[in-house]
């Protein structure tokens, strides 16, 4: 049997990626997870780039979060704490650690490590080849009908098999899927993911000028990278459930936020036609057969 492509084999026999990256996230009361994330992010880091940076957005915690990310800073140099004045959740921090990024790539990584990043070395490649490397949680729906295509994917998103690898708990999956398709459906853009981690040049995603304030800030950059031209390619990147603390991104605060947003862009993009639009490039997908099999830490 031919090796797949995108293995741990290969992204073990690759050297150290050259360019330099920022590793982005944002914590809120993470106490019990922050430390070791940090370390384990400085590690994957350091196996695999020769220049890079950690930026940290906490975003005023009220328990020891601060107290230990300073704590690991004394270890890891490569640490940048940004702490906000006020809570701004999660779509104004992930904008802020955006713009305080100071390497030539970078992606983010959730608190939770919610998302497989074991080929990192692989992704980090793929940006020499193209603008945008951005994380899918499937397998791509192949069909030769386009009117079949669409029925055929939706019906393997609401599928039992595909929830309970898409979030913690199937009512979470089933509000990540209905998010998934109010963005793919409205706003008419042909990605197979836009919560995922997603991989940029700094330059190209701190141009972007953002309008959101909710979780959709992240898929509002991918969007606006696509409309601006942007070659991209889809990656297997598949979900971790969380082993500690809570998830903040399913709260019914930050669902309404999220929603409204695209309602409200949507209004202005597709509705009222308000959207630049330049050049769309085509997005290239890995095929079933480039998908390494089997699960990975």
């Amino acid at each position: 049997m031919i090796e797949p492509p995108y293995t741990l084999n290969l992204c073990n026999s690759l050297p150290k990626f050259d360019r330099s990256v920022s590793w982005l996230c944002w914590a809120y009361n993470e106490e019990g997870l922050i430390k070791d994330y940090l370390i384990r992010a400085n590690n994957l880091l350091r196996e695999n780039v020769k220049d890079y940076e950690i930026v940290v957005i906490d975003d005023c915690s009220t328990d020891r979060t601060d107290e230990i990310i300073k704590s690991v800073m004394e270890e890891i140099p490569q640490i940048k704490l940004i702490r906000n004045p006020v809570n701004l959740n999660v779509g104004l921090s992930s904008q802020k650690a955006i713009m305080s990024a100071t390497k030539e790539y970078l992606f983010w990584q959730t608190i939770d490590w919610s998302y497989d990043i074991s080929l990192l070395r692989i992704f980090l490649e793929l940006l020499k080849s193209y603008d945008i490397v951005a994380g899918v949680r499937r397998e791509p729906v192949l069909a030769a009908d386009r009117l079949i295509k669409p029925i055929l994917g939706v019906t393997r998103l609401l599928g039992i098999k595909h929830l309970t690898k898409r979030s913690d708990t199937v009512p979470k999956a089933i509000v990540s899927v209905i998010n998934y398709l109010l963005i793919r459906f409205l706003l008419r853009v042909p990605l197979s993911d836009y919560q995922n981690v997603v991989f940029y040049p700094t330059k190209l995603i701190q141009s972007i000028t953002y309008e959101s304030k909710s979780s959709f800030a992240n898929p509002e950059g991918l969007i606006k990278a696509y409309w601006k031209g942007a070659s991209l390619i889809e990656v297997p990147i598949s979900f971790l459930p969380r082993q500690l603390g809570e998830a903040k991104g399913t709260r019914l605060k930050a669902i309404k936020g999220s929603v409204s947003d695209i309602f409200r862009l949507w209004f202005k993009w597709v509705v009222l036609n308000q959207r630049e639009v330049t050049q769309k490039e085509t997005i290239r997908r890995l095929q079933p057969k480039e998908w390494e099999k089997g699960d990975r830490t």
